[in-house]
């Protein structure tokens, strides 16, 4: 009886937008606000640092209706991100791949959000952004510098983008919809 209910809800969640709530978050000057408004207008557009946030519905191609908050905390307001996090369905964390010099702040404001209750076992993909750039730290090097092999308790990504061009976003848009898809069914 279980395995039918759960067909029919995989065959519903088809007809059906999948409504998912998306935190967009990284250090400042990472390019959050340029990947929010690149997947909602297609386009680039001249950004300013956030203040408060940025919250858009993106309707993607694979079911998944995305409300991404982008939230602007500066670089010391990490932890009034906590506020964000209840009913969350994944996580997009921005990271500048040539700012090697933040790298180590990146990573522990990473874990800090991850090993909140209300985020464990949320998936999230890791957006190593700037790849354009000289210098960038590859998708695989970011993932070997933050240690996200040793993470075992959601599912995660982390892929290569150039926000302004838009390259790569879609794909890791995709990518995060797919695990949130995974992590509904797995829990209902």
């Amino acid at each position: 009886m279980g395995a039918v209910l759960g067909r029919m809800r995989v065959f519903v969640s088809g007809l059906w937008p999948l409504r998912a709530r998306v935190l967009l978050l990284g250090l400042d000057s990472a390019g959050k606000t340029t990947i929010l408004y690149r997947l909602k207008l297609q386009r680039a557009v001249t950004t300013v640092p956030t203040i408060g946030h940025n919250v858009e519905t993106l309707e993607t191609t694979r079911g998944v209706s995305v409300t991404m908050w982008d939230v602007g905390l500066g670089a010391k307001g990490f932890p009034l991100c906590r506020h964000y996090f209840a009913g969350t369905h994944g996580l997009v964390f921005v990271v500048d791949s040539r700012d090697t010099e933040r790298h180590g702040e990146a990573k522990e404001n990473l874990y800090w959000i991850l090993t909140d209750a209300r985020m464990v076992g949320v998936p999230f993909i890791v957006l190593a952004n700037k790849q354009d750039l000289e210098g960038a730290r590859s998708p695989a090097e970011l993932a070997l510098d933050f240690e996200l092999e040793k993470w075992k308790y959601s599912e995660w990504e982390v892929c290569g983008c150039c926000a302004p061009a838009g390259e790569g976003l879609l794909e890791a848009l995709e990518k995060l919809n797919e695990m949130i898809k995974e992590q509904r069914i797995r829990t209902s």
